[in-house]
């Protein structure tokens, strides 16, 4: 697989061979599947909590009489079946959503999911980015002269509050370093953007 190298100009330098320690030639389409449900789910913020009958209000005295209603009777207005009365078997706020995955399968699913991208032309290379305080105009322009639309995950080497600042500014465009390259920052962005100093990490970081 090949990727085109840029520069801050947006003009085409040359093309490269993608690493063949993160990019495979046949994806796993189901395991990438797996990575975002799990990735989902542990980011999931559990607040559903409802009442239980010994939660709500009331319930000192029976609704109505036991006899000559002509109606079933009723114990306390705390019951379920009662308007205003307790919730049976709802969330209790104490459910544990998270999920496992081995290491080496994240691993492969965010090869497979970097692979997806790359044999849809959706991975870059930047050689670099340089400016003396941060542009959200700058990047807009660069993006456009690639020819991309602005959903791009731009991943560096560490941390550059000038690149990540002119980036953040953009509706669905983020910047992350490459040790935290994700499967769900991949699949959700139409654009990865390596600087050349980022993919080398990532070769590092998560290469087997």
């Amino acid at each position: 697989m090949k990727a085109v190298v840029y520069n801050q100009s947006g003009d085409k330098k040359s093309e490269v061979e993608l690493p063949v320690s993160l990019f495979v030639e046949e994806p796993n389409v189901e395991l990438v599947h797996l990575a975002v449900v799990r990735q989902q789910a542990n980011r999931r913020n559990n607040i559903a909590k409802v009442k239980t009958r010994a939660m709500v209000r009331g319930g000192g005295r029976k609704p109505f009489n036991q006899k000559g209603t002509g109606r079933a009777r009723q114990g306390t207005i705390r019951a379920p079946q009662m308007r205003g009365g307790g919730v049976v078997f709802g969330p209790t706020g104490r459910e544990n959503y998270s999920k496992a995955m081995p290491k080496k399968m994240r691993r492969k699913a965010l090869f497979s999911a970097l692979s997806l991208r790359a044999t849809a032309d959706g991975v870059a290379i930047l050689d670099s980015f340089s400016l003396d305080k941060p542009s959200t105009k700058s990047f807009i322009s660069l993006l456009e002269k690639i020819g991309s639309s602005r959903k791009v995950l731009v991943v560096g080497s560490e941390k550059d509050f000038v690149l990540e600042k002119s980036v953040s500014n953009i509706p669905g465009a983020r910047f992350i370093t490459a040790g935290y390259l994700n499967t769900v920052d991949v699949m959700q962005s139409t654009l990865i953007l390596f600087l050349e100093d980022g993919l080398k990490k990532a070769e590092e970081t998560f290469a087997l």
